[in-house]
């Protein structure tokens, strides 16, 4: 039996004053990318200097202003990609870098040794305040807590004093979510007023979810609470650092920003240790996709999904949100009938609003490809098919169609999974325009005879066949081709044909162009329909050839 009695909830707050769940996110917050620090430290195989420095030119093309570039004291091959980045001029004027250290003298020295000849950096500092790490980590009451992050912003102010450039200091209740909250406002209220925070020089104050310890509207209401309790908070940016233990920590984000939060730090696609960071880009597209310019350049999502499989070795997931191979592919016939009306509705009315049924974005506006949103397989209906023929190959097939074209392919991805739509054109030209036996069609000749008043009909065809290989000629009249064909059929097989539906349309446009002819016929003589399809750059003719595939898929003229 799964033991779930050895876990107990986490305590929430009893706040029922909350404003959050009545605002909307408006405006994208400043966006701080810590892929060159939490998301590398969480890597199998760490990203050595020069796929750092094109992940932080990546960054910076994607618009980032602040960018958390490592822990340079931890390591040299931390301090030697900071002094890369400074001693190459790779750091633009308007970008900010960021550097982690815990709040130890050596630690820091290091540090601001390794920002040497930068013109701004932020200074990250950070303890771990939560109940359960003071004490089975620290072993320390709450008063030694904040004595450590107040000595560490003493050292890191004293140091900025002698920096020629400016610097900025964050500050991080590491394990905010799992302390008291009234503990955490005393110990970043004291960080705050140690370091003389003023609203011309702010100071970051960063409440992370190290561990996501509840639901989201939690988190947001922790945010909250210190958002309204923060002394001089015009000298605050308030800042959230989400983590993706539960599985929610997009939605931690949005409602922190609900909450009051001015800033959010997280990762490209979510990388970061044990279940990732909060993915930015996934925030960013969701607003995005409500009208909110999310201050990035992000049109070209297949160049952040190329660098970050490269250089972090961690393949995108397939159902990823707007980065996944199959996010925009429908498989479920009614999701695929949806889209195809949609998307036709969309270009008949003109409209400049992206409206499409299961897609919330256009593909198109993110650099994805527009073609492969609808996949077939066994699972796919009558309009997913009809789709894939209309935007990959120019069929617009009759309504009526779908249903027993979309019948064929069914067959085959039922016995081999997922069918291609280089598959599906030629089982198309196998069951319809290549269906020449055992009647063949080879030439017509259309001689009008309006004049003629002793004829009740207007138009007489002259039609060359072959009926098992043996070439045959009829002469017909009717009114029209089509009718005058029907006529002659029927006086060569004796089999009683009736044309139910009639459609056409121009495959291509040009000097070239070809013409695409739907004939759906009866048997009469026994109740059986079948369409047929016929192409040519003559559209009489290809009605003749569409007659000639229904015949043949009736089977008439067989025996």
């Amino acid at each position: 039996m799964l033991n779930y009695q050895r876990y107990r909830k986490n305590p929430v707050i009893d706040y029922p004053e909350r404003e959050w769940p009545n605002k909307e996110i408006e405006k994208a917050p400043v966006w701080c990318s810590v892929d060159l620090r939490d998301g590398n430290q969480a890597l199998i195989d760490p990203m050595v200097v020069e796929e750092k420095i094109e992940m932080f030119q990546h960054l910076v093309k994607l618009g980032f202003k602040e960018i958390e570039i490592g822990f340079p004291a931890a390591s040299q091959i931390e301090f030697d990609y900071l002094r890369q980045l400074v001693d190459r001029k790779l750091i633009p004027d308007d970008v900010v870098v960021q550097v982690l250290t815990q709040c130890r003298e050596e630690l820091i020295d290091r540090t601001f040794e390794s920002i040497e000849g930068c013109k701004q950096a932020v200074v990250h500092i950070y303890n771990s305040t939560s109940t359960l790490q003071r004490d089975v980590v620290f072993h320390m009451n709450q008063d030694e807590i904040i004595d450590i992050a107040v000595k560490g912003t003493q050292m890191v102010k004293e140091r900025a004093a002698k920096f020629p450039g400016k610097i900025i200091l964050e500050y991080s209740p590491e394990s905010f979510t799992g302390t008291e909250l009234d503990f955490a406002l005393r110990i970043c209220t004291a960080v705050q007023k140690t370091w003389g925070a003023t609203k011309e020089d702010p100071i970051i104050i960063n409440l992370p979810s190290t561990v996501e310890m509840n639901t989201p509207n939690v988190y947001a209401d922790q945010i909250e609470w210190m958002n309204k309790h923060f002394e001089d908070r015009d000298s605050i940016i308030l800042s959230v650092h989400p983590h993706n233990d539960r599985g929610t920590g997009v939605a931690s984000a949005e409602l922190a920003l609900l909450a009051g939060a001015d800033r959010v730090e997280g990762t490209l696609f979510g990388n970061g240790e044990r279940t990732g960071n909060v993915d930015i880009l996934n925030i960013a597209y969701n607003m995005f996709s409500q009208g909110i310019d999310p201050k990035l350049n992000i049109e070209h999502i297949n160049e952040s999904i190329e660098l970050y499989e490269r250089c972090c070795k961690i393949p995108i997931h397939p159902r990823h949100p707007y980065a996944g191979k199959l996010v925009f592919t429908a498989f479920s016939g009614s999701h695929q009938d949806a889209i195809n009306k949609g998307v036709a509705a969309l270009r008949e009315r003109q409209s400049e609003i992206w409206q499409v049924p299961y897609l919330p974005i256009d593909p198109a506006d993110i650099g994805r490809e527009y073609e492969p949103i609808v996949r077939i397989n066994s699972q796919s209906g009558k309009g997913g098919v009809a789709f894939v023929m209309d935007t990959y190959f120019g069929f617009k097939l009759p309504k009526g169609m779908h249903k027993e074209f979309a019948k064929v392919i069914q067959g085959i991805s039922e016995k081999q999974g997922e069918v291609s739509p280089e598959q599906i054109m030629d089982q198309f030209r196998e069951q319809y325009l290549d269906y020449k036996e055992p009647l063949h069609f080879r030439k017509l000749r259309v001689d009008d005879m309006s004049d003629a008043t002793d004829s009740p009909f207007d138009t007489k065809v002259t039609v060359v066949y072959t009926d098992h290989g043996v070439e045959k000629t009829f002469e017909a009249v009717g009114n029209g081709p089509i009718d005058a064909v029907q006529r002659g059929i029927q006086e060569q097989t004796g089999v009683r044909i009736k044309v139910l539906d009639y459609e056409e349309h121009a495959l291509q446009s040009g000097a070239s162009s070809q013409a695409a002819a739907y004939i759906h016929l009866l048997d009469a003589d026994d109740g059986t329909v079948t369409y047929g399809v016929g192409v040519s750059s003559n559209i009489t003719r290809a009605s003749v050839r569409a007659i000639f595939s229904a015949l043949n898929r009736l089977g008439i003229g067989a025996n």
